[in-house]
């Protein structure tokens, strides 16, 4: 891999940096060989998914009392960053897994339910997701047409979530679903009488996570499951969305760094008509520029998760790397290809895996289109006070 500056931004804690070099040493020997294996299955690799568990980074976020890893918003950025150089696939799905769930449900939760949900989620037994995307409204996500309505000691719930990750291989998912017209969160777990799970949605790319849809057909909850109070499903969302946004947009930074390694190695090896083809002009913009926005990334991602807690909020920070971020792993990336020719078009060189899985980036926990609307409003707003 390129050489990074050493940085209190990157790094600020002698902990994050031992925790970077535990992934990056964790990534290169587990997670890199069976990357294009499970690409190419389209499954989730649920043992190396539970190695994170034993590696002590499925609660990266949690306090160490409760069993996590007692770490920030800059460690959850690191994990992403480092697993995603190798497989950003089994990297949405640790998301998923470790963000939307796990830190989710923590600050949503009371100590009966942690007591129950953290163990065996923290050892990844259990594996985890999160419903909140609807077929009908998408990005509106607080048109939701999910419904509960309270039924002696259950919810019960009628709707359905689709393009959940990790939907046809969990066993508990934090959902939300209107209460009388308002937002609440519950955990439904896969043996709930009435839930189901679609057949794996097939996709273009981030294959090593699994995604299907939810059903919920007069699905009975627990009320103890209800998460917090009727109607405060909005405040976990919102509060959730901002890490969400962050791990994303770290990922783009690990498909661009991946990708510029590759492109730069390539280009100093490959030679045409007598020369390097770094000798080129052509290659030199290609390089030149994906260095130039890998590495602006890498500065305002950083910048951003140092000031994103359960208690500190930074919503136009957080949009801010995604709108930025996400772009860029796939412009990178496409760069690469270009510069590899018909070699990065063929598999060996990873650069049309890691092509297909940045895509998703620009979709996924908000669109460029969403980050861009919400962006605009809270700058007027902010410029107004």
């Amino acid at each position: 891999m390129l050489p990074q500056s050493e940085s209190t931004l990157f790094d600020p804690t002698e902990e994050h940096k031992m925790l970077r070099q535990t992934v990056r040493d964790f990534t290169r020997k587990e997670v890199e060989p069976q990357a294009d294996e499970y690409d190419e299955r389209g499954v989730l690799n649920e043992p190396l998914l539970r190695k994170l568990g034993e590696l002590g980074v499925l609660g990266i976020t949690i306090p160490a009392e409760e069993g996590g890893a007692g770490m920030d918003a800059v460690a959850a950025v690191i994990v992403h960053h480092e697993l995603a150089k190798s497989d950003p696939g089994f990297t949405l799905a640790y998301l998923s897994h470790a963000m939307l769930f796990v830190n989710n449900f923590y600050n949503a939760s009371n100590a009966a339910q942690r007591a129950k949900y953290l163990p065996k989620t923290l050892s990844g037994e259990w594996i985890a997701g999160m419903g909140m995307t609807e077929p009908a409204v998408g990005t509106d996500v607080l048109g939701m047409l999910t419904t509960a309505v309270k039924d002696g000691h259950h919810y019960v719930l009628n709707g359905r979530k689709i393009f959940i990750t990790n939907g046809p291989d969990a066993f508990c998912l934090l959902v939300y679903a209107k209460v009388n017209g308002r937002v609440t969160a519950f955990v439904v777990d896969r043996d709930c009488k009435g839930f189901s799970s679609s057949p794996k949605i097939e996709k273009m790319g981030m294959r090593a996570s699994t995604m299907s849809e939810l059903i919920f057909d007069d699905c009975r909850v627990p009320a103890e499951n209800l998460l917090g109070v009727e109607g405060g499903g909005v405040t976990h969302m919102m509060r959730n969305l901002e890490i969400e946004r962050l791990t994303l947009a770290a990922m783009s930074l690990g498909i661009a760094d991946r990708s510029l390694d590759i492109m730069i190695r390539y280009a100093d090896q490959r030679r045409a008509f007598g020369q390097p083809l770094h000798a080129f002009g052509q290659i030199q913009e290609h390089i030149a520029v994906s260095y130039a926005k890998t590495e602006a990334l890498r500065a305002l991602l950083y910048h951003v998760a140092h000031g994103v807690g359960p208690d500190t909020r930074n919503r136009i920070g957080s949009d801010a790397a995604k709108l930025f971020g996400a772009p860029v792993g796939k412009e990178v990336a496409d760069r690469a290809m270009q510069v590899l020719g018909g070699y990065g078009y063929c598999r060996e060189y990873k650069v049309e895996r890691l092509l297909r899985d940045a895509k998703l980036l620009e979709i996924g926990g908000g669109t460029l289109e969403a980050h861009t609307k919400n962006l605009t409003r809270d700058l007027v707003q902010a410029w107004a006070r």
